[in-house]
């Protein structure tokens, strides 16, 4: 008789002063009964007070500002020991903790070696309300993601994601900030990893009340200086070799 394992999921939510959003988001995964991976990125605000009002979470507190990427690590490595899957989403609000459902259900059509990153593919990006920093940094970012040797995707800086655990923590990548999330996907390919879209929705709040973190100038410098990075050991060594710099599966 064979045993059918069921996949695992936890939920993985860097914060970073989202103090107005956060509980909503936390909110509405925790409907889901799994568990809960919050990350204080070092925040200013009202945030350490809303967060330590939450229930049925398990919280990690980095005691200054280390970069989305790194709270993202820190969430992934806890869900690790208790998880095959980790979906990540902002806690700025945009994303529909609803729409986890599709990405929790394609990740678990998955099996064995063949797992996917499954990213949120996010709706409406390319209208009027929502910022130009946004949608000029999803173009450039999916092109500089593909020309890196990553795969060929319509949202590569979703933040939106099914992560498949522990492996996405030995794909090697050593951006810390809003970058990694690039980066990973390119480790990603690198190592021959599907990558797999299904779409979703997105919210965002009218500007007076985003709160937005991401600097045009210089996130598009830190993004430059990743991509160079990538492109220079995707041009100068061969594909085994690339993947002989990474950990194994």
């Amino acid at each position: 008789m064979t045993v059918v394992h069921e996949p695992r999921f936890a939920f993985v939510i860097p914060v970073y002063n989202h103090a107005a959003t956060v509980a909503a988001v936390v909110e509405g995964v925790r409907s889901y009964g799994r568990p809960v991976f919050v990350v204080d990125d070092g925040s200013t605000d009202e945030t350490r007070r809303v967060l330590d009002a939450l229930t049925g979470v398990e919280l990690i507190r980095h005691d200054r500002n280390r970069g989305k990427g790194a709270a993202l690590e820190s969430g992934l490595r806890a869900a690790a020991a208790v998880a095959d899957w980790a979906v990540a989403l902002d806690a700025d609000g945009q994303h529909d903790p609803a729409d986890a459902a599709a990405l929790m259900a394609e990740a678990g059509r998955q099996d064995g070696q063949d797992r996917a990153v499954v990213i949120g593919n996010r709706l409406g990006m390319m209208k009027d309300h929502i910022p130009w920093t946004s949608r000029f940094g999803r173009g450039f970012s999916n092109f500089w993601v593909r020309a890196s040797g990553g795969p060929r995707v319509m949202d590569s800086q979703s933040g939106f994601r099914a992560y498949p655990l522990p492996d996405v923590l030995r794909w090697g990548a050593r951006a810390k900030r809003f970058e990694w999330e690039v980066e990973i996907l390119v480790r990603a390919a690198w190592k021959g990893v599907r990558v797999c879209e299904l779409d979703v929705s997105v919210h965002y709040a009218p500007r007076a009340e985003r709160v937005s973190h991401f600097r045009p100038w210089t996130d598009f410098w830190r993004n430059f200086a990743t991509f160079t990075g990538l492109i220079f050991r995707r041009l100068f060594t061969g594909r085994a070799h690339r993947a002989r710099l990474l950990p194994p599966h």
